[in-house]
């Protein structure tokens, strides 16, 4: 599994003009699935991605996670982040199949919101335009 986690401001993710999901103060996570992921993983990942401290605290120190700052999570899926760049032409048969990456990505999601966190989300394989104001800006590329 990999994420790209941007703190952000405020983000939304609009799907055929209309928002499907927004948040203020937060994280937008890019979430791409591999074909080796499992609950576990994703598991994993949503205890690594709510537990980051990249928050500044009062003095200026990223030691805040998003629970001390009072945060939300914006979830977008993104099998891109296992392009095969080889090429110019990218490829993805690197990335999960629907049908074990869609119960993961909602896994994930579900994981963030027993850990008490407001979680909104795209679509997953629809064609999505993001939106961020980034916070910083601090971005962070996990891999699991």
């Amino acid at each position: 599994m990999k994420a790209v986690v941007t703190r952000v401001k405020n983000a939304r993710v609009e799907i055929d003009g209309a928002v499907n999901g927004a948040i203020d103060q937060g994280l937008l996570v890019l979430l791409g699935v591999g074909p080796d992921d499992t609950q576990a993983t994703a598991d994993k990942m949503a205890d690594k991605v709510c537990g980051l401290r990249i928050f500044e605290d009062e003095a200026g120190k990223m030691n805040r996670n998003l629970e001390t700052v009072g945060g939300a999570l914006l979830v977008v899926s993104q099998f891109t982040l296992y392009a095969d760049t080889s090429s110019r032409r990218p490829g993805f048969s690197g990335a999960a199949k629907p049908d074990l990456a869609i119960p993961l990505y909602e896994r994930f999601m579900d994981q963030c919101r027993e850990r008490g966190f407001t979680v909104e989300h795209g679509e997953f394989g629809a064609d999505m335009q993001v939106f961020s104001q980034n916070d910083g800006p601090v971005t962070i590329l996990l891999e699991l």
